[in-house]
């Protein structure tokens, strides 16, 4: 029995654990049986022990309504940092229901107890454990249907204010029905966040470039600024169309314009100074 998962046992979540399914750099999963049912058990590794790098970069916008533990969390506390790690825990279960109720395709979450994420256990045709994205061989037509479909569960969660922030063949599932997104732990605010828009189209081309390898054609494709234009015009939704084109601005720049500013902002600073030294004058 992992010790991790003994409370979940102990408070009935789980009766038993059956075996470990894999071992990641944010958390070891566990395959467990609630009553009548087989599901997964994420259990998080230590801050210490995690290979998860530049976590700033996610936090930022995110907010606790504890005024306490922001404090603590802000001067780096002993309790400020336990907080902070109980918060990064919890962000993914927190967003795993958001998505799941906006119909994303993601693992469905049961409970999140102890520092460990109950959720659904994602299987193949065959009742197994679902293969990552990564462990699969294929054609030219599935993997033009993934990326499609995948696009279109990017654009989803964007429209639902999140943004996957680490995405890639690694951490997305396939089962009968095709592509399942998972591990988000990381997950960005997508209003919150100034990184947001390099995050979604980083994500973006993540998963375009390893689709290219079977789909050539994907290479030249430019989804991710697309998606982040619409997105920023406020004429993104769940179901727009989408060509993986984006129209160059062949605007000319107003030179003179610009210098006119520059010349203004100097006039500007120069009469501070004047005024400045003629107020120490006096």
């Amino acid at each position: 029995m992992p010790p991790r998962l003994a409370p979940l046992v102990h408070e009935g979540l789980i009766d038993a654990v059956l075996r470990q399914l894999m071992s990641g750099k944010e958390a070891t999963v566990y395959v467990v049986r609630s009553g009548d049912e087989v599901r997964c058990a994420k259990v998080y590794k230590d801050a210490n022990k995690r290979n998860f790098r530049q976590a700033a970069l996610y936090q930022e916008g995110r907010r606790t309504k504890n005024t306490r533990q922001a404090r603590a969390m802000a001067k780096g506390t002993r309790y400020g940092r336990q907080a902070q790690e109980e918060a990064w825990q919890s962000v993914e279960v927190d967003t795993l229901f958001r998505l799941a109720a906006a119909g994303v395709r993601v693992p469905k979450p049961h409970a999140f107890s102890h520092g460990v994420v109950l959720m659904e256990l994602v299987t193949d045709a065959d009742g197994n454990a679902a293969p990552r994205l990564n462990d699969l061989a294929l054609t030219e037509g599935v993997a033009l249907a993934h990326h499609a479909t995948l696009i279109r569960e990017i654009v989803r969660m964007l429209c639902a204010g999140i943004i996957h922030g680490d995405l890639s063949e690694y951490n997305v599932l396939v089962d009968r029905a095709g592509p399942v997104i998972i591990d988000l732990p990381q997950a960005v605010n997508a209003a919150g966040n100034n990184n947001a828009a390099a995050m979604l189209q980083r994500d973006v081309a993540n998963v375009t470039a390893y689709f290219s390898r079977f789909a050539p054609a994907l290479a030249t494709t430019e989804y991710g600024p697309e998606i982040w234009s619409l997105y920023e015009r406020g004429a993104l939704g769940v179901d727009s169309p989408l060509t993986g084109r984006i129209a160059a601005d062949t605007r000319t720049a107003d030179v003179a314009a610009v210098l006119r500013e520059i010349t203004d902002v100097e006039a500007e600073h120069a009469a501070r100074l004047r005024y400045q030294a003629e107020m120490a004058q006096h």
